[in-house]
């Protein structure tokens, strides 16, 4: 168990994209959970692997585009799991989904879904995991194979896996979001979800019907090749990560793979995107 949590509060101007580029950089270096709010980031990692050269390789400190200020203070294991607690409340999208930890009351809802996120990305608050979410809500997965690509906590495979997919391939490079989504998984009893920890280099030779990517703009261009030749004919891909201002970049990349645009769903200023493999 740890025994206590070294708190960062990082102040970033512009907030938007300082925040996704600063958290991505933390993770890296061993920061293990994440709250953004109204001014930055809150990000934490276990005190005995803090030290005083934590934050040598963060670029974004010594970026001229963003001004980043930062305090630390050391939170005792008692107080960081009353924090954490307090701070992780019951997402509800529609009437039909509802995301909680096991320490919330139970709710009857069609698919009820419990996430213990243990520092992993993807309890459905942050609002392109809420995008992605309505997107499988909407899908018929009866029968269907499915990626999630960059799945978190995993929460996507396990609503799919609620909805009927035959096959559910969940990947993620991020150690602490693979061994969350192994645990999720039990908890929520789903036998057709495989985890697998990797890039989309472990996608070599595999066909699905549905891949839903979550990560980052520079990512998503970078392999969206991968994911078009993992895709059946008439498949459907979802994008999301990146903001409503990189929607015309996304869409030019996909065009080039036989990927027509179907769609796109927007929230606040993030976005989430359908893309179809046409038929040659």
């Amino acid at each position: 168990m740890r025994n206590s949590y070294s708190e960062y509060t990082f102040t970033v101007t512009p907030r938007n994209p300082g925040t996704e580029i600063l958290i991505a950089e933390l993770d890296q270096v061993g920061f293990e959970s994440f709250m953004e709010n109204d001014t930055g980031v809150l990000a934490y990692i276990p005190s005995e692997e803090d030290h005083p050269a934590i934050l040598s390789n963060i670029n974004i400190l010594n970026s001229i585009v963003f001004k980043v200020d930062y305090t630390v203070k050391t939170i005792p294991q008692k107080d960081w799991n009353t924090q954490w607690e307090g701070q992780y409340t019951p997402i509800e999208i529609g009437d039909t989904c509802r995301i909680r930890a096991s320490f919330h009351p139970k709710k009857e809802v069609e698919y009820d879904i419990v996430i213990n996120p243990k520092m992993a990305f993807g309890t459905g608050h942050h609002q392109t995991t809420h995008l992605m979410i309505q997107y499988i809500l909407e899908t018929s997965l009866e029968n269907k194979t499915m990626l999630d690509m960059g799945c978190g906590t995993g929460v996507l495979s396990i609503l799919a896996s609620l909805k009927n997919a035959k096959s559910i391939d969940a990947v993620d490079i991020d150690r602490w979001s693979f061994k969350n989504t192994l645990e999720n998984v039990d908890i929520n009893n789903c036998q057709q979800i495989s985890v697998y920890q990797g890039s989309a280099r472990l996608l070599k030779g595999k066909q699905y019907d549905l891949i839903f990517a979550n990560i980052n703009r520079n990512i998503l261009l970078n392999d969206m090749e991968a994911y078009a030749r993992s895709l059946h004919k008439n498949g459907t891909l979802h994008l999301s990560g990146f903001y409503h201002k990189d929607l015309a970049r996304i869409k030019a990349k996909a065009k080039t793979l036989d990927l027509r645009f179907k769609d796109y769903k927007k929230r606040d200023n993030w976005v989430a995107a359908a893309f179809v493999h046409q038929v040659v």
